[in-house]
């Protein structure tokens, strides 16, 4: 086996230089045939992806541009009829509004509040002696008046405490009777120089002691009627008459705990509530001005008047917890449609503005401009923005302080598709059949919030 590195074997020349070998040539060869099939074969797919991205390109420029147009489009401008059969463009549609004219009339300014009715005196009728109750004379839930008979207490042992002062008091009378005929005596026998001065001053002092000893037992006959006038229990205030708490029979004593019976005045009858303290200086204005404030209590949902009455009393103090102050109002209460302790929707009339302009809520916008309103131009039927500074409110119009005058014509429907200068086919608002609204005496004042297990 010959070696590798023996020096008898041929070498072969190695390859010239710029000529390749053969070991080189192949692969050269073969990228040189292989290239041009590759590009071949690539171009197909970048022209699928160049036309992908041209489509792609095409939609979000078509998306880009209807937005564009719905968001700064100018008044809606259609073709509009040239006559039978045919549109001539760029004649603008009148958007349809509903219209009204701005009145000049009378606005009540009305505070809404949250109240509870309150009883003006209730008394616990307590006895004032003791003894057995041998007699209730009430009915429970009676309407009762001051002085009405209501129970009575053993009325006998009080009536022989009266005959034993009033035999006291006899008693003692003849004995002050004895001493001053005696007394009358003594002096007669001193002018004669009988007796010594000392027994007349004597039978002086006797008889002054006679007197306080009369005197005293007077009272004690009085305060011994007054007791008995205890047994008879009346009525200390007119009312209502509640549960009746003791029966007779049972021994009472004197500012027996639970009492007897509590009376309750509804006629008449107060409400307590409360305002922001921000509308107290014009209701103290008015106060001071000696005017009457009326005041309307609504029951709970607000959908019935209970009763009408007058402010009478506003706190002296803010509450700073709550930014509210407590006022009472006083209701005749003639049908005792007012209950104490329940809960009432209070409406204060404050004030009334007197022949202040006046549109209807919905008129009302507000957006960039402020608060405006569109008031149609009658010549040429189109709608102009107008800013405007609002006044009082009653829920249904609004007094414009500044911005429109009286007898102006104001969008009331239809606002939202109007622009400045936009053409209108107005309807007047007079003419339509009126909504049915819940209630038009103004706002719904909020309800009591429910308690928390608050």
């Amino acid at each position: 086996m010959k070696d590798p590195m023996d020096l008898d074997t041929p070498l072969k020349p190695p390859p010239a230089p710029g000529s390749d070998s053969p070991a080189t040539a192949a692969p050269e060869a073969r990228r040189d045939r292989t290239a041009p099939e590759a590009q071949r074969t690539d171009a197909p797919k970048r022209r699928s992806i160049l036309g992908r991205v041209l489509a792609w390109l095409v939609v979000l420029a078509l998306i880009g541009g209807g937005v564009w147009w719905f968001a700064f489009r100018p008044a809606p401008e259609m073709a509009a009829r040239g006559g039978p059969g045919g549109f001539r463009p760029g004649m603008p549609t009148a958007s349809p509004v509903v219209t009204a004219t701005v009145e000049k009339g009378d606005m009540p300014i009305r505070l809404n509040g949250l109240g509870t009715v309150s009883s003006l005196a209730t008394v616990t009728v307590r006895p004032q002696v003791g003894g057995q109750l041998t007699q209730v004379a009430f009915t429970e839930g009676q309407a009762v008046q001051k002085g009405d008979f209501l129970a009575e207490v053993d009325p006998r042992p009080f009536q022989l405490a009266v005959e034993q002062a009033e035999a006291q008091l006899l008693r003692d009378q003849a004995l002050l009777k004895n001493a001053r005929l005696d007394l009358e005596r003594y002096r007669l026998l001193v002018k004669q120089d009988s007796i010594a001065k000392q027994q007349r001053d004597t039978q002086e002092s006797l008889v002054q002691q006679y007197e306080g000893t009369v005197k005293a037992d007077q009272v004690a006959v009085e305060n011994a009627k007054l007791n008995l006038s205890y047994t008879r229990i009346t009525a200390p205030v007119s009312g209502r008459a509640g549960l009746r708490l003791v029966d007779p029979g049972n021994y009472v004593t004197v500012g027996e705990a639970g009492g007897l019976v509590v009376i309750t005045q509804v006629q008449p009858i107060s409400v307590l509530f409360t305002l922001p303290e921000d509308n107290i200086p014009a209701i103290m204005a008015r106060l001071r001005d000696g005017a009457h404030l009326p005041v309307t209590a609504y029951d709970r949902t607000r959908d019935r008047v209970l009763a009408t009455g007058t402010l009478t009393t506003v706190d002296n103090q803010i509450d700073v917890t709550t930014g509210t102050v407590k006022l009472r109002a006083q209701f005749d209460n003639a049908d005792q449609s007012l209950f104490p302790n329940q809960f009432v929707n209070v409406q204060l009339l404050v004030d009334t503005l007197a022949g202040v302009p006046m549109v209807p809520v919905a008129a009302v916008q507000r957006g960039a401009p402020g608060t405006y309103v569109y008031v149609v131009n009658g010549e040429d039927s189109t709608a102009s923005v107008r800013p405007v500074t609002l006044g009082a409110s009653d829920g249904a119009k609004t007094v414009i302080t500044k911005g429109v005058q009286p007898g102006e014509t104001v969008v009331i429907q239809g606002a939202d598709r109007l622009r400045e200068g936009a053409k209108v086919a107005a309807t007047d608002g007079a003419a339509q059949p009126a909504a049915p609204t819940p209630s038009s005496e103004g706002p719904r004042p909020q309800r009591r919030p429910q308690r928390n297990a608050s």
